[in-house]
C-alpha cells in the first residue's frame, strides 16, 4: 500500500512537470533570475522614500512662519531711523515693487536710494502691531499696522501707518516681492474758536437746484447739514478753515471783496468744489 501510493503520487507530480513544462532545473534558473530584479524593485522603493524624506526636510526648512516674517519686517523697519540699508537689500527681491505712503512706485534700486539716516538732531522709532498673515506654499502676505514716533530737536511726533508686504520662497530664499504703506488719516489740533464770527457763516450754500448745505450756530458750535443726511460739527483750525472729526478734507469760507461770506468750500485732496451761498 505505502510502495503503490508513493508510486501514485510519483506519477502525479510527473504529470505537474509535463504539464507545465517544469523541470527542478527550470525552477531554479526561474528563482535565480528573479532574485536580481526582486533585490532592483526594493532597491528603488528604498531610494525614492529617502527622496521622498529628503525633500520633506528641505521643505520643512525652507518654509516661513508668521513669526518669521513679524521678526525680519520690524528688522527692516530698525534700519529706517539710521538708514541702514542691509536688512532692505537682504529681504527685497531683485524684481520687487514698493509703493510707499507718499504716492510714490520705487523698484528696489530706487527703495534703497531713498534709505538715508534721520538728520542730526532727529531721531525715531517704528513699532510693529496688529501683524496678520496668510501663509500660502511658497507665498506668504503680511499685513500690520506701524506706531512710528519722531523727536525733531525735542519736540515729539507721532504717525501710524498701515503696510501689506507679498514675500515669495524662491530656491529656498524668502524675499518681498511686493510692499504698499498707507498713513492712517490723523485729525488737525483745533484751533482758538472765535464765536462772534460765526455768525458770519451761518446761512443756506446750494452747489445745485435741490442740493443744499445748511451751516448753523448752535450757542458755541457751528455745525454743517447736507439735504438728506445728518449735521456734523464743524470744528475750526484756523479763521475762516474748519474741518469734520475722521474725515479727511476742510471746509472753508470763502470772502468776497467786501468782506463778506459768499461762498462754502468743500477741500478734498487739494479739489474745491464750491457751494454758493444763497439768499443776502
Amino acid at each position: 500500500m505505502k510502495f503503490s501510493t508513493a508510486r501514485k503520487t510519483g506519477q502525479k507530480r510527473a504529470g505537474y512537470v509535463i504539464r507545465y513544462g517544469l523541470t527542478l532545473n527550470n525552477c531554479r534558473r526561474l528563482r535565480a533570475g528573479r532574485e536580481p530584479l526582486m533585490k532592483q524593485i526594493i532597491g528603488a522603493v528604498f531610494s525614492s522614500l529617502a527622496i521622498l524624506a529628503a525633500g520633506c526636510r528641505t521643505a520643512r526648512q525652507s518654509a516661513i512662519t508668521h513669526d518669521e516674517l513679524v521678526q525680519r519686517t520690524q528688522e527692516i523697519l530698525d534700519a529706517v531711523a539710521p538708514g541702514n540699508p542691509d536688512p532692505w537689500r537682504k529681504y527685497f527681491a531683485e524684481d520687487a515693487m514698493y509703493f510707499d505712503e507718499k504716492g510714490r512706485s520705487m523698484d528696489k534700486a530706487a527703495l534703497l536710494k531713498d534709505v538715508s539716516p534721520l538728520p542730526k538732531g532727529y531721531s525715531g522709532d517704528i513699532k510693529m502691531v496688529n501683524a496678520k498673515s496668510n501663509i500660502l506654499r511658497d507665498t506668504a502676505v503680511l499685513t500690520y499696522d506701524l506706531d512710528e514716533t519722531e523727536v525733531v530737536f525735542g519736540q515729539e511726533l507721532k504717525a501710524r501707518y498701515h503696510g501689506t508686504d507679498t514675500w515669495v520662497r524662491r530656491n529656498g530664499l524668502w524675499q518681498i516681492v511686493a510692499g504698499q504703506m498707507l498713513r492712517y488719516y490723523e485729525d488737525p489740533a483745533p484751533g482758538k474758536a472765535n464765536a462772534a464770527a460765526y455768525k458770519d457763516y451761518a446761512g443756506t450754500y446750494e452747489l445745485a437746484p435741490g442740493r443744499t448745505r445748511v451751516v448753523a450756530l448752535n450757542q458755541q458750535e457751528l455745525s454743517e447739514q447736507r439735504s438728506g443726511r445728518a449735521a456734523e460739527t464743524l470744528i475750526p483750525e484756523a479763521p475762516d478753515i474748519f474741518f469734520r472729526k475722521g474725515i479727511e478734507g476742510r471746509i472753508l469760507f470763502r470772502r468776497d471783496t467786501t468782506g463778506r461770506v459768499d461762498a462754502l468750500v468743500d477741500r478734498r485732496n487739494n479739489e474745491d468744489i464750491v457751494w454758493k451761498r444763497m439768499g443776502k
